[in-house]
């Protein structure tokens, strides 16, 4: 299992340009880059960054190559203030980043936001999507919640870092289904946890906009979509996986028990397992 640290270190890192700012955004890369099938590039959600896949990554970069994106305004990417970290924008960076690294198809995971990142990729480039999976991801009207708005207010910059701390090991802590590993704890904690690092939170919480996943036309989804859901979720409730399964023309329901929102941290073992099966096209 790889420290946050460790994660952090065996990133790369490039510069993209979205809506006329040059953004650096940080990476994780593994697998094969000789794999026949299209990569796998994983996009977080909000308060986490691309350490969220800890787990996962290594055992789907056992036959493909794997990226972890941190979006921008996250992990271990640009922070500095004056640009927008809305999802429409990430899907901005998402696609920037794959023209970087010259990727022309892909396989698409998303949690939380990233999921919502995902939604609009794959509706609106649907010849680079050939496989789509959403884990208790934002869509149509199911977010903001209370805890991500909360941190968008302009008083949340002003706390003390202890402060601070203490909502985000709430959330962590609170947030596992049974005991919290520590170090997944403090690896989601550790980007927000700098000056530049408090404030980038607040501007990301700020950024969340309910319009843009209302405008999706979910229909124009046609890649093979697997909800691969946390059962027992009650920030992102496993109904709204149950009404994308009914206007995604190709989605089938994988749900999970035993696992809230943070689900491949809950249940990583039998998370990584059925995505493997998925891509491979072993489970429909």
């Amino acid at each position: 299992m790889v420290d946050h640290e460790t994660w952090s270190d065996e990133q790369s890192a490039t510069t993209v340009s979205v809506d006329g700012h040059d953004l650096e955004i940080a990476y994780h890369e593994a697998g094969p880059a000789d794999a026949d099938e299209p990569p796998v590039v994983f996009v977080h959600g909000i308060p986490t960054w691309s350490y969220l896949w800890r787990d996962v990554v290594p055992p789907v970069a056992e036959d493909r190559r794997t990226i972890a994106l941190d979006m921008a305004g996250y992990g271990n990417s640009a922070m500095y203030d004056g640009f927008d970290r809305s999802i429409r924008a990430q899907e901005g960076v998402l696609e920037a980043l794959l023209d970087d690294l010259g990727i022309e198809e892909i396989a698409l995971v998303g949690h939380d936001i990233g999921g919502g990142v995902a939604l609009r990729f794959a509706a609106h480039n649907p010849d680079v999507v050939d496989r789509l999976v959403l884990s208790n991801a934002v869509c149509y009207d199911s977010w903001p919640v209370e805890f991500v708005s909360n941190l968008g207010l302009p008083s949340t910059a002003d706390i003390d870092r202890e402060e601070l701390e203490g909502r985000l090991e709430a959330a962590f802590v609170e947030g596992a289904y049974g005991e919290a590993d520590p170090e997944f704890v403090g690896g989601m904690k550790a980007p927000w946890l700098t000056d530049d690092g408090h404030l980038s939170l607040v501007r990301n919480a700020v950024a969340t906009n309910t319009n843009h996943t209302i405008e999706i036309d979910y229909g124009a989804i046609d890649a093979e979509t697997l909800l691969l859901w946390g059962e027992d979720d009650v920030m992102q409730p496993y109904g709204y996986a149950e009404r994308l399964a009914d206007d995604v023309a190709d989605a089938e329901l994988a749900p999970l028990s035993e696992a809230y929102h943070w689900v491949p941290e809950d249940r990583s073992d039998a998370y990584a397992e059925r995505l493997r099966a998925f891509l491979s096209g072993a489970q429909r």
